[in-house]
């Protein structure tokens, strides 16, 4: 991909973007609301034309090869085209004609696939009876049927279960396992660790690019965490505080970005102490890409709660 970019009137959406996915890896777009990330994934699949810039796609330039680029690919945009009334089956023989696939290679693919998400005993359910996560693993099965290169996936767990999460990136796994490489978007944090790779994105531009361990050795300084009954509490009697440089809303704690934990610890404590606020622990722990995330993308306090 070589300085893709795509305006909407006097917005630029992608701003000459650059990263290469190699073969194989889950990669992993995130950023916040606005930032490019679904509209990269529409140009990748040759549905929405760039303004500047090109990219090559499972062996097929975007634009002067996008029909042949969608007999070797998949996209799944946050909207799968599922048929409600029709069922789990009909769904998936409908993709399959789409690709001109032999009934008896159909019926091998969709059989392995519904039984690595669970779904086997739900082949002649209604599509529109099925849980979210069970329509996203239907979706993820129609959208595999014929095998493709590469599998772009848009935001494909929002809304989704847990359980339902985990059972995709499992199948998610076995699929780069078998040599198909996929693009992912998410904005769940926790599921960007589980990328090979990430791209982090803001305003269409590519800010970092790397695995998840070398993107956190980005941040500099320490992360503290308090655990409290009160963190909003918590968070504004240390916001601002000697060596804190930040302070966020994550669950029911409060992460720190601090200088030196062994040092501001004792201090932090005292402070808490002082303000009579009560806490369970102030203890220092692993950076995680959500405190990359807040740091380097920017997303504002009241975004994060």
């Amino acid at each position: 991909m070589s300085a893709l970019t795509k305006r909407f009137g006097a917005l630029t959406a992608v701003d000459r973007l650059e990263f290469v996915v190699r073969p194989g890896e889950i990669f992993g777009l995130v950023g916040p609301d606005g930032a490019g990330k679904t509209t990269t994934m529409r140009m990748l699949a040759g549905v929405l034309a760039p303004d500047q810039g090109s990219a090559v796609v499972a062996g097929c330039d975007i634009v002067a090869e996008s029909e042949a680029l969608k007999t070797q690919i998949s996209y799944m945009p946050q909207r799968f085209g599922l048929y409600e009334d029709l069922t789990v089956d009909q769904n998936i023989r409908f993709y399959a004609d789409l690709f001109g696939m032999a009934r008896a290679t159909r019926e091998e693919h969709a059989s392995r696939l519904l039984a690595a998400s669970g779904m086997s005993e739900f082949r002649q359910r209604l599509a529109g009876q099925l849980s979210g996560g069970m329509k996203q693993k239907l979706g993820l099965t129609c959208a595999l049927i014929h095998t493709p290169k590469v599998l772009l996936l848009d935001e494909p767990t929002t809304g989704v279960d847990p359980v339902s999460r985990r059972d995709f990136w499992r199948i998610l796994y076995s699929l780069v396992g078998e040599g198909v490489t996929v693009v992912i978007s998410t904005s769940y944090l926790d599921e960007a660790e589980r990328c090979h790779r990430l791209a982090l994105l803001r305003a269409g531009r590519l800010l970092l690019c790397d695995t998840p361990a070398q993107l956190k050795s980005h941040l500099q300084g320490d992360i503290v965490v308090v655990l409290s009954s009160t963190p909003r509490e918590v968070r504004a009697a240390l916001s601002g505080a000697p060596g804190v440089w930040n302070a966020v809303l994550m669950g029911v704690g409060v992460h720190l970005a601090v200088d030196d934990a062994a040092r501001r610890i004792p201090e932090l404590e005292q402070k808490l102490a002082a303000a009579g606020l009560s806490f369970e622990s102030v203890a220092q722990v692993p950076p995680t890409i959500e405190d990359l995330f807040v740091k380097v993308v920017g997303v504002g306090q009241s975004e994060r709660e």
